[in-house]
């Protein structure tokens, strides 16, 4: 698997307009509630991604160890 780090390629002067632009797009006002949506949906999508995990494990300890009937 390949993979790319998007913001090493970045600098300190591209960070800085990428957030200008941003501010300039959205507002002052709406940054705020545009992070929180943003940190809502990585939780949620952290708390699946260990859900599945779990999952995954419990079943390949279950292979393992099959129960005694």
């Amino acid at each position: 698997m390949i993979q790319t780090n998007l913001l090493g390629a970045l600098g300190t002067n591209e960070i800085i307009i990428i957030l200008v632009i941003v501010l300039l797009l959205f507002g002052g006002r709406k940054i705020p509630e545009l992070m929180r949506g943003l940190g809502k949906g990585v939780r949620e999508f952290n708390d699946a991604k260990t859900n599945v995990k779990k999952e995954i494990e419990e079943n390949a300890a279950e292979i393992k160890n099959p129960p005694v009937a």
